[in-house]
């Protein structure tokens, strides 16, 4: 059985929930991700989402935003050792571009779209 430990991207970037909009975008661009867990005093409170600054970006006033205002506070989670094919059945019903991936209350990695779909490809190439 194959998990999402082989997948996902280990130690990932976080972000503090009262970081402006602007820092998160500058931080995906840096670091070249696209999902970013939101922590508060260590905890996981939510996920935001390139796709979350570009909209809550276009609203007036998003300059005094922050990245609490853009999060998705309902985070799908899942273990290192969350079977792949389960995970990935998983965020197709529920319609989500990642999962972030903890140990215990630790953030240790987050799986996307992108890392399953990384995945198929290994998995169907045809072996020689």
């Amino acid at each position: 059985m194959t998990s999402v430990a082989a997948y996902m991207t280990p130690g990932p970037h976080t972000i503090g929930r009262e970081q402006s909009l602007a820092a998160a975008k500058q931080l995906m661009h840096t670091t070249h991700v696209r999902h970013l867990p939101v922590l508060h005093g260590g905890q996981l409170v939510g996920v935001v989402s390139e796709r979350d600054l570009d909209v809550v970006g276009a609203l007036p006033g998003s300059r005094q935003l922050s990245v609490e205002d853009a999060m998705v506070p309902d985070v799908y989670t899942i273990s290192e050792d969350a079977p792949l094919a389960s995970v990935a059945a998983d965020m197709a019903r529920l319609k989500v571009g990642s999962a972030v991936v903890l140990k215990g209350n630790d953030v240790v990695g987050v799986f996307t779209a992108v890392d399953g779909l990384r995945a198929l490809a290994e998995l169907l190439r045809p072996q020689a």
